[in-house]
């Protein structure tokens, strides 16, 4: 499997110590697990600090006087309202306006942007959003992202960092000095707590993923990020959303400016409005363990959707799972959960089932 990868992070080594077998996703090895205990790595995010490398996600600087105006076409979001030391996360459309991708877009100022994207098609989106435009593209894998999540975060990197992080917004970022080397710090994540990513090269993230494990920061697997994702709620691209979904089916409509300027599926994505096939649920599944993921729904004996996202909460004490079903079903409704494996119930649940409120990410 290894030797198909294309790309490679400087964290890699690392990882294999910990006893990953850097597994693909998204062409880069990524650590799926390690010889920790992922339950232990969910009670380090939850109660300390862990840390993910999140570098397999795709990072491209977009520079030049129409730098904006490419990513406004490309993007849902108005990015006229993201100014500098900013982002916003957002969708990638296709021209049916279903999500060819999710992706966060920084404005660094100066004609600089940065998106941040998983493994669907923006990079060959953005280079079409870019024909004609006074604008570089520059894909970088030499930039990685060490994403430190937590209620103890804040307090750990504030101790070897050159500015104070808590006046940082939600969804704010800025150039920072972190053990003595230069990188940007944005506080946003992946995981329903406060939370900053790191970006830094290639020659100083491995000193400082080191040195933060020596402050405490437990290295954590993609195993555990599945687990406190699917607790918040937050969507994994090719499971939760693919181009057959539109962001209102999924529940991110939120990130859908309506009223700005024309962009990549406008007309489709606004025609579609009220008109959902499915609705993306979380369940409390009546199991004791996490399913397989792939189940069938039923609703009195009749299919309504399937199983996409699975985990167990052992904090939870509850098998959890992202699923689509037929809109129209509330919350507290009782499904039938079939496989060849399994025959069983699950209730349709609120979500994010851990902090709605979300005080702790937002906090």
């Amino acid at each position: 499997m290894t030797e198909e990868l294309s790309r490679t992070s400087a964290l890699a080594s690392r990882h294999t110590a910990l006893g990953s077998g850097l597994e693909d996703w998204n062409g880069m090895g990524t650590a799926w697990s390690y010889n920790t205990n992922p339950n232990d790595e969910h009670d380090a995010v939850r109660e300390h600090a862990g840390m993910f490398d999140m570098s397999p996600l795709k990072k491209v600087f977009v520079r030049g006087k129409d730098a904006q105006a490419v990513l406004d076409h490309l993007t849902t979001r108005d990015l006229s309202k993201v100014p500098p030391g900013k982002a916003a996360y957002l969708c990638v459309l296709t021209e049916a306006g279903g999500i060819a991708d999710d992706a966060i877009v920084s404005n660094n100022g100066g004609n600089e942007w940065m998106i941040v994207h998983g493994s669907g098609g923006t990079m060959a989106l953005l280079a079409a959003s870019a024909q004609g435009r006074d604008v570089w593209l520059e894909f970088t894998d030499d930039l990685h992202d060490v994403s430190v999540q937590g209620p103890a975060a804040l307090e750990i990197l504030n101790a070897h960092c050159d500015i104070d992080l808590a006046a940082l917004g939600y969804f704010e970022h800025t150039p920072a000095t972190l053990f003595g080397h230069a990188c940007r710090i944005s506080r946003t994540g992946y995981s329903g707590e406060r939370g900053y990513e790191i970006f830094a090269s290639a020659a100083v993230v491995t000193d400082i993923w080191d040195k933060l494990a020596e402050a405490g920061v437990m290295p954590c697997s993609f195993t555990a990020l599945d687990k406190v994702r699917i607790e918040a709620g937050l969507l994994f691209y090719g499971y939760d959303m693919t181009e057959e979904h539109t962001p209102w089916e999924v529940g991110l409509g939120f990130t859908v400016s309506s009223a700005k300027g024309d962009f990549r599926g406008k007309h489709a994505v606004m025609a579609a409005k009220g008109r959902e096939k499915i609705s993306n649920v979380c369940l409390d599944i009546n199991h004791s363990d996490m399913v397989e993921g792939g189940e069938t729904l039923l609703l009195d004996g009749e299919e309504i959707g399937v199983v996409n996202s699975p985990c167990y909460s052992h904090r939870l004490g509850k098998s959890l799972a992202l699923a689509h079903i037929r809109p129209g079903i509330a919350a507290g409704a009782t499904l039938q959960v079939k496989s060849e494996a399994l025959d069983t119930t699950a209730t349709v649940v609120n979500s994010p089932i851990y902090d709605p409120q979300k005080t702790r990410t937002h906090g």
